[in-house]
């Protein structure tokens, strides 16, 4: 007797149904049921289990295929030998001859239904209707019930959702009628054969006769969808030729669907199942597989296109038909999976490098069975997680036994934006997460347009880039201009520079001193300005402290020591601890805690010129507060105008926290405050 059993498809609840993710590969070895291929069907996502112990040889279906019950989609080596070939033999011969006297049994059945069935008045009657086979012989939990008593349901419509630890799957009704009786609540445990409800119908012959004609054409469309699935499986080239032609196959749509990205080109070795090109349904985004490895001697497809099953998409040259002796004997394919590991691994890294250097991100790969976790999730969440790309394996989930919820895939995705793609940032070119899908700036020979001369970035460039080019890629920046008359301020800081120098305190006051205080008086009123968003982005963290980071330039880059309790301390003080500071950071005397802690950020090049400048937020800080070079400007006072000092002020906010109109009152209450410095001490 052969060890080698076929994989067939057992009841799924409905006609067809999607492979949406292969659980295993070939040659791996799997226990009794456990997954092969994960389906989606309209009403659930389930798992088709090996029905042996064993070794898989063979896969004959893909991720976008259609499959049902019956179908062959794989061949296992079983364990044990003979003595497990000879009760699955006795199985499948048992299974043979049911499927033979199907069609004579389903009547009984049917009858016997109709019998035990309470009969109603006139042309109608009420039927039970209880949980088919579910491919589990123990009792699983009920986490929903999608009916109540008066409810008219059509045939197929969901009953009840239950959750095993392979699927979460619906009870479909087996007539349309009127919800009489509810049996089932949430939190019950059921099994084959657990009456759900009881259901009043309209005549149930017509029913019946559509059921058993529909298992009928099922069993009788079987063979046939078989036959096709080993043809499609195993496309073999031409005799005595080496050069295949690779189709679309079938994608589950009847028309025409957009081709959005050319993953390969004329001369590009690829491996079985690497992806040609990506469509993309009203659905999903899927890739086309290769059938076989070998060497793509022409593509016929481009982006933009529009292909259905079919359609050619690249001509393909195997090494030596090897490809189709494969296909023909899958008990060698474990062999040549082994000997093609270590170069399937140096390709796929090259294929990868090769998709980034011509900006774009790498398609994910069809995921391997590398995650022994299964996720749960619904339909739906699942179609949104592959509209996203996430791997259902990475989340966490916080439904009814770590159930994935649709929040839990939002609040992954917005962690993965948040993180900080320094790798990115270092090099010319994105790396595989490249989520915001930034278009790299290409290579370019410079010598070739004249001299050159390249200088390394300092080591406060390399760090401090990074970080800026997250906050201006992650926060929505809105940057409001002003400008605040200092004409007195400066009139009171020449005074005390004066009587400083008389005195020989050694102390000189700076402009930026003012600009400090009257920036810590508007940050007491307004308090949104002095907060940071929390880690999830739900809530605000609102300061109670005022620490102003100062942007002071160095021989190395730019550096922003923090001042701390600014609206604590006065004019003098001030003065003395900036000094200290900048000559500090001029020194590269800096300590990581002076450059903590800082809720707010001015970043003065009043000293260097410019009417206007755009500054960038510094995270988690939500807003910085830009001063530009005074100028004397002509102002009208309601009778003639005079010469009036004025100071240009650009300050950039992040949106997400901060409103138009407060950025505007906040940045007209600075004006003010540098205006009349009496304001201060109010």
């Amino acid at each position: 007797m052969s060890d080698i059993q076929k994989i067939i498809v057992p009841d799924v609840g409905g006609d067809e149904v999607e492979v949406i993710e292969l659980c295993v590969a070939v040659g791996d070895n799997i226990e009794a049921d456990e997954g092969v291929v994960t389906v989606e069907s309209d009403k659930a996502s389930m798992d088709i289990p090996a029905p042996f112990e064993g070794e898989i040889v063979s896969l004959s279906v893909s991720v976008g295929d259609k499959i049902k019950e019956g179908d062959v989609i794989g061949e296992m080596k079983v364990a044990n030998g003979d003595s497990v070939d000879e009760g699955a033999s006795e199985e499948n011969a048992s299974d043979e001859s049911s499927k033979e006297d199907a069609p004579k049994q389903e009547a009984p059945k049917d009858e016997s239904k109709s019998e035990a069935a309470p009969a109603a008045s006139g042309s109608s009657e009420v039927i039970e209707v209880a949980v088919p086979d579910i491919g589990s012989d123990d009792e699983v939990d009920v986490i929903d019930v999608l009916v109540s008593v008066g409810d008219t349901i059509e045939k197929e419509d969901g009953l009840i959702t239950l959750e095993t630890d392979k699927a979460t799957m619906d009870v479909p009704s087996t007539h349309a009628g009127t919800v009489k009786e509810v049996f089932i609540s949430t939190g019950d445990k059921v099994k084959e054969g657990t009456v759900v409800i009881k259901l009043e119908v309209a005549g149930s012959g017509s029913s019946s006769s559509e059921s058993a004609s529909s298992d009928a054409s099922s069993e009788a469309s079987a063979p046939a969808a078989q036959e096709s699935a080993k043809q499609e499986s195993a496309p073999a080239a031409s005799s005595g030729s080496e050069t295949i032609e690779v189709a679309v196959p079938d994608i589950g749509e009847d028309g025409e669907v957009d081709v959005i990205d050319v993953l390969v080109s004329a001369g590009d070795t690829v491996e079985k199942e690497d992806g040609l090109i990506t469509l993309e349904t009203d659905k999903a985004t899927m890739d086309v597989p290769s059938t076989h490895a070998g060497t793509i001697k022409e593509v016929f497809i481009k982006a933009g296109d529009k292909v259905k099953q079919g359609t050619l998409v690249v001509k393909l040259e195997t090494s030596g038909g090897s490809s189709s002796s494969t296909a023909e004997k899958p008990a060698e394919a474990p062999k040549q999976e082994e000997t093609k590991q270590d170069s399937q691994q140096d390709e796929t890294q090259q294929a990868s490098q090769q998709e980034a250097s011509q900006g774009r991100s790498p398609v994910p790969p069809v995921p391997e069975a590398k995650n022994t976790g299964k996720a749960h999730a619904s339909p739906s969440v699942r179609r949104i997680a592959r509209e996203f790309g996430v791997d259902l394996t990475q989340v966490n989930g916080s439904g009814p036994k770590n159930r994935i919820l649709k929040e839990d895939v939002q609040a992954y995705v917005k962690a993965e934006l948040a993180k900080p793609r320094t790798a990115a940032a270092s090099g010319s070119a994105p790396v595989g997460d490249n989520v915001l899908q930034i278009v790299p700036v290409k290579p370019v020979d410079h010598s070739k347009f004249g001299e050159i001369e390249e200088q390394k970035l300092s080591r406060i460039q390399k760090i401090s880039g990074p970080f800026l080019h997250r906050n201006w890629a992650t926060i929505p920046h809105v940057t409001q201009f002003d400008e605040a008359d200092i004409t007195e301020v400066e009139e009171f800081r020449k005074e005390q520079n004066a009587y400083h120098a008389k005195i020989k305190s050694g102390l000189k006051i700076t402009p930026l001193v003012f600009v400090m205080k009257a920036v810590a008086k508007a940050l007491e009123k307004y308090e949104v300005f002095n907060s940071s968003l929390s880690d999830d982005g739900e809530s605000l963290i609102i300061k109670k402290f005022i620490n102003i980071g100062i942007a002071v330039e160095t021989p190395g880059g730019l550096v922003v020591p923090v001042i701390r309790d600014v609206n604590k301390k006065g004019i003098e003080q001030l003065s003395q601890e900036l000094i200290e500071t900048s000559k500090k950071a001029r020194e590269g005397k800096l300590k990581a805690a002076d450059m903590q802690g800082g809720t707010f950020t001015i970043s003065s090049l009043g000293g260097i010129g410019g009417t206007a400048f755009t500054p960038i937020v510094n995270a988690p800080e939500v807003a910085i507060l830009g001063v530009s070079k005074s100028e004397m400007k002509p102002k009208w006072n309601g009778k003639e105008f005079e010469p009036r000092l004025m100071v240009p002020l650009s300050l950039s906010y992040d949106h997400r926290v901060i409103d138009g109109a407060v950025g505007a009152r906040f940045s007209t209450e600075v004006a003010a405050n540098l205006t009349d410095l009496r304001r201060i001490i109010l």
